[in-house]
């Protein structure tokens, strides 16, 4: 998900800090979302933070480096787009300060980073609900179970149709079209609807949304899914499918994906930080600081849905332990 995903909302964005600014004349202090005001320093500092990570949490990071400059123009923060995997990747090798993921830290990561020496604290920012689509163009489909989900995008060595999922459909064959493996949404996607197994091979594969986004646009055979902020930027031209866990079916919206009754779809957003940079880069500590203040705003300015607030609560104790 590139940084385009987010650009539509930054005037929203940008004036909703003005004016909470407006209020304040005079003060160099930011409104955070939990309330209280930035513990983020207020000397002008110099530095370079750089991030790397998920496409899915890329738009919050994104807004949140965006509303940083004007904070701290002289600190230079970059948020890589290489997905959760590969942002792991170059997490491990000490490349990277933070490294943003829609899925938590994998058992083999996470060895990966102990053997490299790299102390990490995990940080959680928003919710998103992976969100299926269809073309507007479908009329057939109102709702789909897990079990129905499993059926079609699990591999069977079939050519499978409408009709094979649901009685009364049509018999013509669905197009698939799904994140690459890279990403952290095709791991939870197979985690909680392929269950490991092989997703189905005529499934188009990419790490960019808007090829998805097109692609189930192009054909009412189509079927396909991303995070909720996607969907929203979209919805004018796509139909959100209901899901049916178990209690009947449920649209993804911010209060059904932050209940979790949009199960079993609804997951958290991360951010893993170096410990060694919040203790040795005061300009990472810094970005940090004013990321988890703010992410909660800023989650919601962008399409995601903001975190309790006891989580950056949280947060902020886990990073003001690490300062001291």
């Amino acid at each position: 998900m590139k940084s385009f995903k987010y650009l539509a909302m930054t005037t929203m964005v940008g004036s909703a800090l003005f004016l909470a600014a407006c209020g304040d004349e005079g003060e160099t202090e930011t409104n955070g979302s939990n309330g209280d005001n930035n513990t983020a320093s207020e000397e002008t500092l110099e530095g370079q933070v750089r991030g790397d990570g998920s496409s899915t949490v890329a738009p919050i990071m994104e807004a949140i480096v965006e509303e940083y400059a004007g904070v701290q123009p002289n600190v230079q923060v970059s948020s890589g787009v290489s997905g959760t995997g590969g942002g792991f990747e170059k997490f491990i090798a000490g490349e990277t300060d933070f490294s943003n993921a829609s899925r938590p830290i994998k058992d083999e990561e996470a060895s990966a980073l102990e053997e490299a020496g790299v102390d990490y604290t995990e940080l959680e920012i928003g919710f998103d609900g992976l969100s299926v689509v269809v073309s507007q163009d479908n009329d057939w489909v109102d709702h789909l179970t897990v079990e129905e989900l499993k059926a079609m995008w699990v591999e069977d060595g079939t050519e499978k149709t409408w009709a094979d999922i649901r009685e009364g459909w049509p018999e013509e064959t669905i197009e698939y079209y799904s994140p690459g493996t890279d990403s952290g949404t095709y791991d939870y996607w197979n985690e909680v609807i392929l269950e490991d197994e092989d997703i189905v091979r005529s499934a188009t594969l990419s790490e960019d949304d808007n090829v998805l986004v097109q692609g189930v646009v192009g054909s009412p055979n189509a079927i396909g899914y991303f995070g909720y902020a996607y969907y929203l930027e979209n919805q004018d031209t796509l139909k959100v499918v209901p899901i049916d866990g178990g209690e009947g079916p449920v649209e993804p919206t911010n209060e059904t994906i932050e209940s979790g009754e949009y199960a079993p779809l609804s997951r958290p957003l991360f951010t893993y930080v170096s410990n060694a940079s919040i203790q040795e880069n005061e300009a990472a500590a810094d970005f940090i600081t004013f990321a988890i203040e703010n992410a909660g705003d800023l989650a919601e300015a962008v399409g995601y849905v903001r975190a309790p607030q006891e989580l950056y609560n949280e947060d902020m104790e886990k990073i003001e332990e690490l300062k001291q």
